[in-house]
């Protein structure tokens, strides 16, 4: 899937799929010819970046945390509280 097919299925700008690709939450391939082509994960992977960064979450902790729920049934309000504990726990 190109980039602009991912933006359309999505409704996320092109700029922002690049941006998050930048911050490592979303990978594609390149073409001979340098287009990005991504998986056929890649919509939901879209869709749980942007749930995590609605709930708040920073790009660094969907970064650290993304790959766990990858494969996972693990539920968004999970994750919140995991981050919150690990937030408390690293302030003592």
């Amino acid at each position: 899937m190109k980039i602009g097919e991912l933006s359309r299925e999505t409704g996320v700008s092109v700029r922002l799929l690049r941006y998050y690709e930048e911050q490592g939450l979303l990978a594609s391939e390149r073409t001979p010819g340098g287009q990005r082509t991504y998986g056929s994960d890649a919509p939901s992977v879209v869709r749980r970046i942007r749930a995590l960064l609605g709930a708040g979450l920073p790009t660094r902790v969907i970064d650290e945390q993304l790959h766990d729920l990858q494969g996972t049934r693990s539920s968004l309000a999970a994750l919140v509280a995991a981050t919150e504990g690990r937030k408390l726990a690293t302030a003592d």
